[in-house]
């Protein structure tokens, strides 16, 4: 009997810790951060399955997608959901790598993966360059007016 009232006990424990951690927010914030797991673990999964020879090579595609969108969202999670003004031609680099992928890891993979995966990450690289010029433009351009400027009143004048 003294066996059964140990078991009991440390369940009445562990059902007191769940609803402690519950009430103070715990699962509530590992929820709110760590669901893009939900994307990441299938994105992974994909290329496992396609690495152990099961799946085909068409896999990498989307694995490749989901693995890009979880990273995105995760840094979303961490930096503020402001920052996919700037971060959404990620969506345009996830097609780009998993085409790249297709491309690497299929022996029967046409040239033209290759280009249409360089052409979409060249178009996100040059978005995601817009974007972060629109976001930060104004002091890129303080930057180099301080730069003239300190090189205006150090370098040595060859005559007035």
């Amino acid at each position: 009997m003294s066996r059964n009232n140990y078991s009991i006990g440390i369940v009445l424990i562990a059902v007191a810790i769940v609803l402690l951690f519950g009430k103070l927010g715990v699962f509530h914030f590992l929820g709110a951060m760590l669901w893009p797991l939900f994307i990441l673990i299938p994105g992974v999964l994909l290329h496992l399955f396609y690495f152990n020879r099961v799946l085909p090579s068409v896999v990498l595609v989307p694995g490749g997608m989901l693995i890009i969108y979880a990273l995105m969202f995760f840094f979303c999670n961490l930096f503020g959901w402001n920052s996919m003004s700037f971060l959404w031609p990620g969506f345009i680099f996830g097609i780009a790598v998993g085409l790249y992928e297709l491309y690497m890891f299929d022996r029967q993979s046409e040239r033209g993966l290759l280009t249409a995966s360089i052409v979409l990450a060249v178009i996100a690289a040059a978005f995601l360059g817009l974007m972060l010029l629109f976001k930060i433009g104004i002091y890129l351009l303080a930057l180099l007016l301080v730069l003239a400027g300190v090189f205006m009143i150090i370098r040595k004048p060859r005559a007035w």
